[in-house]
């Protein structure tokens, strides 16, 4: 392997910033170690950094000519690196679904190969469409061809967690759904999202925006199984942040109501002034906000990072109706590209293509960054088992800039975020109050209750379910 280049992935950070020791590589090891704590108002992304392809961001390129040779592993030979990646985009109920992550992958493949490649093998990328319900069929064909996944969200990752798993297809994707494929064995994601420990930014930042609220908050209840046990995590976040839930008594189909105002009118009763949902903004979503102006009533609406996007903002452009929207998230705003190299560099790079740019574009690129900093590392010793290794010792992650500083080698999520907030179509940050900065504190990582984790953990916190014998493990 060679020593000591692109996998010295220094975060660059504005504020004095403490470092867990990136010693071990076992997930095991003590997680409260590796929190990011951060002295003064923030962390800055507003930093002088090349536009060359030298760089992304504040990261150096792990791209680049070489003498690699051999074919050190399936899909590996002298000349090419195959890699799958993909999306939902067939879904025929949501054409298009998460289309920005292969648009994103594609940008990235060839902006790496314009470089040269890997040490000079060229990546070769195949662009997998999983229509929601083809996963498993689509990870049986890249178990059979296929070096690695990379980038990939796929929403039915549970379907196929069983085969990749069985045939050691070693996976760096763009985001995980299914408690088993997000503390999976041999997966290392750009921004992890692990079942035991969850970032609670958005929560204490709420707190701190609005201290006279934490007892006027609720939380919708959905009859969807995984949004319940989504919920219940919730809960215990907003706890720890200092909120008093009400219990408003409202549980919403998750198929939909024929009319959502009784509902409405259970918060209006209730006193609600604010209101978390785990939801992403679906048509129903919508009517439910709409209910809540018919009854009379205008709480703070307050949810993931996926009510930021374009199906929101253009919505909200006819109606107003979310002019009380806050958003928490862990990545740099696209409003932001001005102040952010990264986020600029992957703006461009999609564009020039004319992909779609969205958040989880960067997450998808992100990953990819991520796997080609450790394939850098291996150098012609290209393998499975290296890429475990390398991979597990990366603990200080942020993509360039692109988002908050993540420990992908633990698989731990950031201790940093921000909050965005809503007005007509235009988005902006509304915490902290420096456009372009996070704000960071260990107290944002949280614990979460073993009741909702929905699989068992081993020592090394992998998911147990499909374990053998012959997945591949970090090695001293």
């Amino acid at each position: 392997m060679k020593p000591n280049k692109s996998t010295k992935l220094i975060v660059a950070l504005a504020a004095t910033a403490v470092l867990a020791s990136a010693c071990a590589s076992n997930r095991g090891d003590d997680p409260y170690a590796v929190a990011v704590a951060v002295g003064g108002s923030g962390v800055s992304a507003d930093l002088a950094s090349s536009t060359s392809d030298a760089k992304f961001g504040t990261l150096d390129s792990p791209c680049g000519e070489g003498d690699a040779t051999g074919a050190t592993d399936q899909g590996v030979s002298d000349t090419e690196i195959k890699i799958g990646f993909g999306d939902d985009r067939g879904y025929v109920k949501s054409p298009g679904l998460n289309k920005e992550m292969s648009d994103a992958v594609n940008a990235l493949i060839s902006w790496c190969n314009d470089q040269g490649g890997i040490n000079g093998r060229k990546v070769v990328g195949t662009d997998y469409d999983a229509a929601m319900t083809q996963a498993n069929s689509v990870m049986q064909e890249a178990c059979a061809s296929q070096f690695m996944m990379v980038g990939y969200g796929f929403a039915m990752d549970q379907t196929a967690e069983q085969t990749r798993v069985a045939c050691n297809l070693v996976s760096v994707p763009g985001f995980t759904v299914s408690p088993d494929a997000a503390n999976g064995p041999m997966t290392f994601q750009g921004v992890p999202f692990p079942v035991d420990y969850a970032n609670g930014s958005q929560w204490f930042q709420m707190a701190e925006m609005h201290p006279d609220l934490v007892n006027d908050f609720d939380v919708v209840n959905s009859t969807m199984p995984t949004i319940i046990s989504s919920t219940t995590k919730i809960r215990s976040i907003a706890e720890a942040a200092g909120f008093k839930l009400k219990d408003c008594g409202v549980t919403l189909n998750y198929e939909g109501e024929s009319s959502y105002v009784p509902f409405a009118e259970k918060y209006k009763e209730c006193g609600a002034k604010g209101i978390w949902t785990s939801r992403s903004a679906s048509p129903s979503e919508l009517n439910f906000v709409k209910a809540l102006d018919q009854v009379g009533i205008d709480p703070i609406f307050f949810g993931e990072a996926t009510w930021y996007g374009a199906t929101v903002s253009d919505w909200n452009k006819d109606t107003g109706l979310l002019d009380n929207l806050n958003a928490g998230m862990t990545f740099q705003m696209l409003e932001n590209a001005d102040k952010v190299p990264a986020v600029k560099k992957y703006v461009d790079l999609v564009s020039e293509q004319g992909g779609k740019t969205a958040l989880l574009g960067m997450q998808a690129a992100s990953s990819f960054l991520l796997w080609a900093a450790a394939a850098d590392e291996c150098g012609s010793d290209l393998t499975r088992q290296c890429m475990v290794d390398e991979l597990s010792n990366i603990h200080e992650w942020d993509g360039g800039g692109l988002h908050a500083a993540t420990d992908p080698g633990k698989n731990m999520p950031a201790t940093c975020g921000l909050m965005t907030s809503l007005k007509g179509s235009t988005y902006s940050q509304a915490f902290p109050s420096t456009a372009g900065e996070f704000k960071c504190d260990p107290k944002y990582l949280v614990a979460t209750d073993k009741s909702t984790w929905g699989t068992e953990l081993g020592a090394d916190r992998v998911s147990t379910k499909y374990q053998n014998a012959n997945v591949i493990k970090p090695q001293s």
